[in-house]
């Protein structure tokens, strides 16, 4: 997967109580091109395991304001239990949504974090990405009775 840093929503971003945003927002009224003609995925991964705290929710946002301020969710998790918050797990990885009426098309895009209880630790990375990053692995089908 390659990372581009004006594309990070997130980048290594502790988590610890309530509702908070991603650090860093897209502003999609800037001109740039942030993969146009391309499918861009959106992720959200794990760094450091999140414990302490009960559950965390996670939402793709777009909002009006560039601090996410009043936000319309486009997609999100159900509350994600601690116990499944751990290092390399990826949460939320979809193809971003074309938002082609106005009322879902605001100006800043970006992640909600709905944290239940309190983390003590734990750090969360999200963005977008042109490219998939993902290994499956499955046990070999070769017959090797006989030989």
């Amino acid at each position: 997967m390659i990372l581009d840093r004006q594309l990070l929503l997130s980048n290594a971003q502790a988590l610890t109580t309530g509702t908070v945003f991603s650090t860093n927002t897209i502003d999609l009224a800037s001109a740039r091109d942030i993969g146009i003609g391309d499918n861009l995925e959106l992720f959200i991964r794990v760094i450091a395991p999140l414990t302490g705290g009960t559950s965390v929710q996670f939402a793709y946002v777009t909002s009006a304001n560039a601090d996410l301020s009043s936000p319309s969710i486009i997609v999100q998790t159900p509350p994600v239990p601690a116990a499944s918050l751990v290092a390399g797990s990826e949460w939320l990885r979809v193809q971003v949504p074309a938002l082609s009426d106005t009322t879902s098309r605001q100006r800043y895009i970006g992640v909600q974090y709905t944290i239940n209880g309190t983390f003590t630790v734990g750090t969360v990375t999200a963005g977008l990405t042109l490219d998939r990053e993902g290994l499956a692995v499955y046990p070999s089908g070769l017959n090797t009775a006989g030989f």
